[in-house]
């Protein structure tokens, strides 16, 4: 991932860019989403405190009618002398029942009125009552000031019927003497039609009507009727107790509830609504559409903007990189057309100032090694004089084959050749089968001077015979083999030098049965090929490190010399070079 990053300027400038501008815009569609939502969720609440207030006028218009309806019949004369009577005047009940069912055929949400006279005789009432249990609620002949019943059921005509009542005592006027009790039904399913008109939540929301002692006696849902608030709604009461209005949530997940609640101050009874919240999270839902499509938008066009612009400013700089890429270190560095002013511009000319600048440097620097070159050559030529050397070494092998000193003749003319060779006119390439043989000098000379300690075995490839390679890389490698590998050992060792061909490369190997080398010597030696600057190389590595050098000015930085070794097993330096034709003198120039 690093280097799919690294490789690549406008990746980078794109991910910066889509990162510094995706992040910010994640956050607004986020912030935007959320205060939506909140927006949303209030304005939904709010709505339904409102719908809530607008059912508690409603109510509060009816528990107020029947406040008024009752202290319209307790002052009644007719009623007052009807209750004071002790025998029943069929006619003056006659004519209460009559007042009484005007009453209530106006008023829908009036189930019944009932008057019970306090002498035990017949209660009057608007409907025939063939079952009820309102003497299972309250004993009604205790009453002794005015209040609401809770929920019960009565069964007349229209069959069972949920209702609670107001009743209050029917005192007479001037002794305040208690005639009797008068009771006014609500019919419940009356009521409840309040619940519905406005909808709550549009029609998603419940609402019950609590009375003063938290018992459930009018509800949407009529389940729940007589049911006590904190049964189905836990911690209900301990929310709406001290508070006129409010909200609160109850539940999690799905089932997760809000709960608004708005209190009937008069007589202490509390209209409840419930919403569930995932009515709010379908609206969120839709908000949540909306802010993805805007935020899609937004980076879909960012991306686009950032494509234009980053391309606009890599494309000549990648137009510039290929050019680069592509030089040709025998030709001039090409030029780059320059079209605009701006910075890429001023580089672009930049780099054609710099092309020219390094064309005439690279002629400076040709001049200056050839010029070095041939200066080092003449100082060589001052310093030895081949000839001459050549004739003294022969002189001494002659005089060394009159003497009849064999050793000495032959290890003089294996000098000559080894030497002849080194110098070989100035030139560094050769053929495979001069280098082998400069090899074979060199082998002749060390085994006069350490006789029977080792052994050098051949193994080449005979079609590499005439091959060109750079002269004196097998000459170092044998000695280092020699000296420190066989020598460091008591018994005779070998020396193995593989010359193979495979493929188009010519691959190299000298390996010894010497002493080795442990790890932490290896990796020294194998380090020492790669210096630092100012580091220098000790005498073990000072060979390898210079055939690995010139391999590497020859052949590329893949040529270099290989080192194995295992310790008491022996070592073994291999490297690789091209297949070359037999043109090596072109090669030198």
């Amino acid at each position: 991932m690093r280097e799919w990053f690294g490789y690549s300027l406008q990746r980078k400038l794109s991910f910066i860019m889509l990162v510094t501008t995706l992040i910010p815009l994640l956050f607004l569609g986020t912030f935007a989403f959320t205060t939506s939502s909140d927006i949303t969720k209030d304005k939904a609440q709010q709505a339904g405190l409102n719908s809530l207030a607008q059912m508690d006028a409603k109510l509060q218009f009816i528990l107020k009618d029947v406040e008024n309806m009752s202290i319209f019949l307790i002052g009644q004369r007719d009623i007052q002398s009807y209750l004071k009577r002790s025998d029943e005047n069929l006619d003056a009940q006659s004519q209460i029942l009559g007042l009484m069912t005007n009453l209530v055929y106006t008023k829908d949400y009036i189930s019944n009125i009932t008057i019970y006279p306090s002498n035990n005789t017949t209660p009057l009432s608007t409907s025939t009552i063939y079952n009820s249990s309102l003497d299972q609620e309250i004993a009604i002949n205790q009453i002794t000031d005015k209040m609401w019943t809770g929920l019960y059921h009565i069964e007349n005509y229209l069959g069972k019927r949920e209702v609670f009542s107001f009743i209050r005592p029917l005192r007479a006027m001037n002794t305040y003497q208690t005639l009797g009790w008068l009771s006014i039904s609500v019919d419940e399913q009356a009521l409840s039609r309040i619940w519905s008109v406005p909808q709550l939540a549009d029609g998603y929301g419940q609402v019950a009507l609590l009375n003063d002692r938290d018992e459930i006696i009018s509800s949407t849902s009529k389940r729940w009727l007589s049911e006590k608030a904190d049964s189905l709604f836990p911690g209900i009461t301990n929310h709406i107790r001290d508070h006129s209005t409010g909200v609160w949530t109850l539940g999690t997940g799905n089932s997760q509830q809000n709960i608004l609640f708005y209190r009937e101050p008069t007589i202490n009874w509390t209209i409840v609504g419930m919403i569930p919240s995932k009515l709010y999270s379908a609206q969120n839902r839709y908000i949540l559409q909306l802010t993805a499509v805007a935020v899609a938008i937004s980076v879909l066009a960012n991306v686009l903007l950032t494509i234009f612009v980053i391309r606009k400013v890599t494309t000549p700089l990648g137009s510039l990189t290929r050019l680069l890429t592509k030089i040709n270190p025998d030709e001039p560095l090409p030029l780059y057309p320059v079209y605009t002013s701006d910075e890429i511009g001023r580089l672009a000319g930049s780099y054609n100032l710099l092309s020219t600048h390094i064309e005439a440097l690279k002629k400076q620097l040709i001049h200056n090694e050839t010029r070095k070159k041939e200066a080092d050559m003449r100082a060589l030529q001052a310093q030895i004089n081949p000839h001459f050397l050549y004739n003294t070494l022969s002189s001494i092998h002659w005089i060394a084959l009159l003497q009849e000193e064999d050793r000495i003749a032959e290890m003089v003319g294996a000098l000559s050749d080894f030497l002849r060779f080194s110098l070989n006119k100035g030139k560094e390439y050769c053929k495979v089968s001069q280098e082998l043989a400069h090899i074979r000098n060199y082998v002749q000379v060390q085994s006069i001077r350490f006789p029977d300690e080792f052994t050098v075995d051949y193994v080449v490839d005979a079609r590499l015979s005439d091959s060109i390679m750079l002269k004196l890389l097998l000459q170092p490698l044998v000695e280092n083999a020699m000296i420190h590998g066989i020598q460091m050992k008591e018994v005779p060792g070998i020396i193995s030098i593989y010359v193979e061909l495979k493929g188009n490369s010519m691959h190299v190997k000298v390996m010894d049965d010497g002493i080795g080398m442990t790890e932490d010597r290896l990796r020294e030696v194998t380090e020492s090929l790669y210096p630092t600057e100012g580091m220098e190389a000790n005498d073990a590595s000072y060979g390898l490190r210079n055939v690995h050098e010139r391999l590497q000015l020859h052949y590329g930085l893949d040529s270099g010399i290989k080192i194995e070794s295992r310790l008491n097993e022996g070592t073994c330096v291999s490297f690789a070079i091209p297949v070359l034709e037999d043109n090596y003198e072109n090669l030198d120039r």
